[in-house]
Formats: C-alpha cells, sequence, structure tokens
C-alpha cells in the first residue's frame, strides 16, 4: 500500500463518463481518493453518498474528491446517475490503479477467503504525494473522518 510521503503513480485513467484523465493533472489542488469494492452496493452506496452530500465543504477546503472501483464505465456511469455525485468514479476494471495503491487483496466474508478491493481512501496533498491515509473507513460518517483531521 502507498505509504504517506509517496508520490501518486502517473497512470492514464477513464471516468464513469468514458473521459480519459490522469490524477497528476491534479498538481495544485489536494485529493480525496476514495477505494470502493463495487458500485451499487450497501456500504459502498452509503459511502459515496455520504462524500457527495458533503461536496461543498469538500470543494471549499480545495479537494477533489474521486472515486475508484474496478467496475465498467458503464456501471459507474449507472452508480454515478442515480445517485447524482458530483464527483468523478474512476472505472478501473484493469485494476491498475488499484494496485499501484496497493488495495488490492485477500478479504474475508462469512469465513470465505477471496481477492477484492481493500475499502481505502488516500488524502493527496498539492504535489502529488500522500499526505494521510484512512484505513478503517466508517462508511456513513466518512465525509467526518476526513474534514475533521
Amino acid at each position: 500500500m502507498l505509504k504517506i510521503g509517496e508520490k501518486i503513480p502517473n497512470l492514464d485513467l477513464i471516468t464513469h463518463k468514458g473521459e480519459k484523465i490522469n490524477l497528476n493533472d491534479f498538481k495544485g489542488k489536494k485529493i480525496v481518493l476514495f477505494f470502493y469494492p463495487r458500485a451499487n452496493t450497501p456500504g459502498c452506496t452509503a459511502e459515496a453518498c455520504n462524500l457527495n452530500d458533503n461536496y461543498s465543504d469538500f470543494i471549499n477546503k480545495g479537494y477533489e474528491i474521486i472515486g475508484v472501483s474496478p467496475d465498467e464505465v458503464k456501471k459507474q456511469n449507472n452508480f454515478a446517475e442515480k445517485f447524482g455525485f458530483k464527483y468523478n468514479l474512476i472505472a478501473d476494471d484493469s485494476k491498475e490503479l488499484i494496485k499501484a495503491f496497493g488495495v488490492w487483496g485477500k478479504k474475508k466474508l462469512y469465513g470465505k477467503e477471496y481477492f477484492g478491493v481493500i475499502r481505502t481512501t488516500f488524502i493527496i496533498n498539492e504535489e502529488g504525494k500522500v499526505e494521510r491515509v484512512i484505513e478503517k473507513v466508517k462508511t456513513k460518517e466518512h465525509s467526518s473522518q476526513i474534514l475533521e483531521n
């Protein structure tokens, strides 16, 4: 997993709208980059909606919000449209960004082990370096976890 002080990877990515972006395009801005397992699931929806509900607070503090999951563009777009997200979702179906940040790993559910996205949020500073990592995400209170620290 990327650690505090490390530079973010220089990768071309695709948004839920099918547009190309690169995280390095956001230099000079702070980024809340949140990784979630799957669009339209209860925990992921709670987290994404909580961030969206507090979007203006993030913008006022100079943050750009970007969500990432291994879903395809169409599924990400449906998720964004259904809930009216004001920020970009990255469709990382190749898991290139997910693996670059080190959030693909073993998980357990009902005693079964499987590989998936480990819900994690990275706060990235204006220079494109990791400033903070939140590993124990509270999906319904995620905005306060980020903004109150």
